[in-house]
């Protein structure tokens, strides 16, 4: 891998610019997460609610504790079994992180990403770099650079191409402040694996789009949306008319294009936004998937796909 294009983007950086860079779960739109215009630049790019924190990324755990003021025994443990890896730490945060970052709260939402373009681009810049997801807000989150040159154009400064995302879909954050150790948004690292090493995990409530600032991103109501109406259906309901897609695990259906998605949360989560950036090009009305089982095991896929969802069930069904 070369390192001019990396000494290019920390240099961008530095200089409080706007970098889409990649990780293994979403590509990430990353600034100075210690400047406060640059953090601003980012949601202007967005389109992104100031009440959604963002997640600040560092290039080691060593980072993570000079970031927060209180960095309790559970958050190392945790970071020691996950990191780098797709799991985001809500602590106590130091006062020089500017509240932009998140939301007026007194936390930080911290992670160490494996992808090795962003562990490269941290080290580098030798700053912890804020960065959401890489595309207009609410919008279906990007797996690939040709998928944040499409969602914001000339708005970032520079894209960093890394090939696809592997996880494929958003970081699971926890909130270990308060002795309590409370799941904020789910993903593949999942509640269970957390317990194994620190007991109980907690579930937060859900808060309303309209009110106040949310504990973690990815709380929003709609969210992860693909430009197609996208509907979830049981295996024998209605589909709607028309020309359109079928996302199915178990029951194949007749369907312009019938994709067989994996009967594995984990291989599903890492093709789903894929899959779903690619019906956006085709000559399709709409998109139904199929209804996943409702268990631990698929949280993470269950929550992005009902955030997604349109708001109505399918219109005009056959």
């Amino acid at each position: 891998m070369s390192s001019i294009p990396i000494e290019q983007a920390a240099g961008l950086i530095r200089a409080g610019r706007l970098v889409a860079f990649p990780t293994e779960t979403v590509y990430g739109l990353g600034a100075n997460a210690l400047d406060a215009a640059a953090v601003e630049r980012i949601f202007e790019a967005k389109g992104r609610p100031k009440s959604s924190p963002l997640i600040v990324h560092v290039a080691s755990i060593e980072m993570a504790r000079d970031l927060a003021l209180e960095w309790p025994e559970r958050a190392e443990i945790l970071a020691r079994a996950f990191w780098p890896g797709p799991l985001t730490l809500v602590v106590r945060k130091r006062a020089d992180i500017p509240a932009m970052v998140t939301a007026g709260l007194d936390t930080v939402g911290l992670r160490m990403p494996a992808h090795p373009m962003a562990l490269e681009l941290l080290r580098a810049t030798g700053l912890p770099i804020a960065a959401p997801s890489a595309n207009r807000f609410t919008e279906l989150s990007p797996v690939t650079a040709g998928h944040v040159r499409a969602s914001l154009g000339d708005r970032v400064d520079m894209v960093l191409d890394g090939g696809s995302s592997t996880v494929g879909i958003e970081s699971t954050v926890l909130s270990v402040v308060d002795e309590r150790c409370v799941l904020l948004r789910p993903g593949v690292v999942s509640a269970a694996d957390i317990e194994a090493f620190v007991g109980i995990v907690e579930r937060a409530a859900n808060p309303q789009d309209g009110g106040g600032a949310h504990q973690s991103p990815g709380q929003h109501r709609r969210h992860y949306r693909p430009r197609k109406p996208l509907f979830l259906v049981d295996p024998d309901g209605p589909l709607p008319t028309g020309q359109g897609a079928y996302l199915w695990r178990s029951t194949v259906r007749k369907a312009l294009q019938a994709i067989h998605m994996p009967d594995n949360a984990v291989e599903y989560a890492a093709r789903l936004y894929g899959t779903l950036h690619e019906l956006d090009h085709r000559d399709v009305d709409w998109v139904a998937v199929e209804r996943v089982p409702d268990d631990a095991e698929w949280e993470a896929v269950a929550d992005r796909l009902r955030r997604a969802a349109s708001e109505i069930d399918p219109p005009n069904t056959i």
